[in-house]
C-alpha cells in the first residue's frame, strides 16, 4: 500500500470528511482506488450515521417501548443511508481527492485505468485463439 497511513485519530477524522495533511496523499488516492473503494466508501458512509443510529435506536427503544419497531426504523434508516452513499460515491470520492490536491476526476481515471488492465489480463489469459 503506498503512502503513509493516517494514525487511528487522524483516520477518524478522514473518515468524517477531514483532510490529512500531505504526507498521507498517497494513501488518500489509495484509498479511493484500490480493489474495495466501494466498500470502503460503504462503510465510511455506515460509520459517520452510526452515532446518530445507536442514539435513535436507544431513543425509539425506551421511549418508543417497542425493541421490533425500533430495530426495523434502524434498518430501514441503514438502507436509505447505504443507497444515497452508493449512489453518490463517485462524485465523492473525486471530491474528497480533489481536496487532498488531485485533478477532478482523477480517482475515477486510476479506477478506469485499472479496470482496462485487468481486463487486458483477463484477455491475454482466458480469450487466447485455440492453436490448431
Amino acid at each position: 500500500m503506498p503512502g503513509k497511513r493516517p494514525n487511528p485519530v487522524m483516520w477518524l477524522y478522514y473518515q468524517f470528511g477531514g483532510t490529512l495533511p500531505e504526507r498521507h496523499r498517497e494513501w488518500v488516492l489509495h484509498d479511493g482506488t484500490c480493489r474495495t473503494w466501494l466498500l470502503r466508501v460503504l462503510l465510511r458512509g455506515l460509520l459517520q450515521i452510526a452515532p446518530l443510529a445507536a442514539v435513535v435506536f436507544v431513543g425509539l427503544g425506551v421511549f418508543g417501548g417497542s425493541w421490533p419497531i425500533a430495530a426495523g426504523a434502524l434498518l430501514l434508516g441503514l438502507l436509505v443511508v447505504a443507497r444515497i452513499v452508493l449512489t453518490s460515491a463517485v462524485d465523492n470520492v473525486d471530491a474528497r481527492l480533489v481536496r487532498h490536491g488531485y485533478p477532478p476526476g482523477h480517482g475515477s481515471a486510476v479506477r478506469r485505468q485499472r479496470d482496462a488492465e485487468a481486463a487486458e489480463r483477463y484477455r491475454a489469459v482466458w480469450r487466447n485463439s485455440p492453436d490448431a
